[in-house]
């Protein structure tokens, strides 16, 4: 059990832990194979929240313990899992409403993920269906291991796709790939997933952590938090604009900020010194003015 970082209780179904500008993010319901809760759901996005705030954290990786990743929704509650009159949830909403219903809770997850200004990583080491496979799509890089299988099983349990994945899943792979995934319901392997776009590495069990690490490492020695906070920004946030224009223009209003700032100075200085890096901008007090956040949340929010 791992205490969160900011006022609140210990976490019961996830660990956070940070070190060397990592923080490493464990769905921990081994026994059901981590299966989703409404109390995993809180304590992620709480952990989420802990991991932006905290300048000494560059990069997230998100993982489950034991043989699963996520085998999605806990099942528990019989015919009525999805049933908000029947179990409780239409009253009681602790992750709150939107338009008067309970919000998703996959969704909920999702969307904190959208609104990171660091980089997060899915280390997928076994089954992850249903929201085990959504909540992952807002994550930038997803690495799984050989045994790791996938399924957007809803269709089979007589629901949709949640966690915003009608916008995420074909963006992602493609609306072809997307509506075969979803139509068929079907479980597919981490060769599959690969092929389909929905991972970019596919790795021995073993390799898993120490490849996704590796990918984290690079990131936190390498690169600027602010270079690599506003690019995340403006990929996702482009995937839905009509026009390279609105690029260019965000783009050039970047440049100008950061070009007059202390980590484009200390970047061109390290280069032509032939040194390492010390950027000295921090995502807390320095996220330029001019770059909106994503995704903007509606006005009636």
């Amino acid at each position: 059990m791992s205490e969160s970082t900011l006022d609140g209780p210990p976490y019961t179904e996830i660990d956070y832990t940070s070190a060397d500008g990592i923080a490493t993010i464990t769905l921990r319901r081994p026994d059901r194979l981590n299966a989703f809760t409404t109390t995993m759901a809180t304590e992620l996005i709480d952990a989420f929240n802990v991991a932006d705030a905290d300048d000494a954290v560059r990069v997230v990786l998100v993982t489950g313990a034991g043989r699963g990743f996520c085998a999605g929704a806990d099942l528990g509650g019989g015919a009525a899992t999805f049933d908000a009159e029947e179990n409780g949830r239409a009253s009681q909403t602790p992750l709150g409403t939107v338009d008067g219903v309970p919000r998703d809770g996959g969704g909920t997850v999702s969307l904190r993920i959208a609104e990171m200004r660091k980089p997060v990583i899915g280390a997928i080491n076994g089954p992850a269906v249903g929201v085990g496979v959504t909540m992952t799509l807002p994550m930038d890089i997803r690495i799984a291991a050989e045994e790791a299988r996938f399924g957007f099983v809803f269709a089979r349990r007589g629901i949709i796709p949640e966690a915003a994945s009608s916008w995420f899943l074909p963006r992602v792979v493609g609306i072809s790939q997307a509506m075969e995934w979803v139509a068929t319901g079907r479980v597919f392997d981490a060769a599959e997933a690969l092929a389909g776009g929905l991972v970019s590495r596919v790795v021995p069990a073993d390799e898993l952590l120490p490849v996704a690490r590796e990918i984290a490492g690079e990131i936190v020695t390498n690169t600027s938090a602010i270079s690599v906070g506003v690019a995340r920004q403006l990929l996702w946030s482009m995937l839905g604009s009509p026009t390279p224009w609105d690029a260019h223009r965000y783009d050039s209003k970047a440049m100008v900020e950061l070009g007059a700032g202390a980590d484009a100075a200390e970047g061109v200085t390290a280069f032509l010194e032939k040194r390492a890096a010390r950027f000295p901008m921090r995502l807390s007090a320095d996220y330029p003015a001019a770059i909106p956040r994503w995704p903007a949340r509606p006005s009636d929010w």
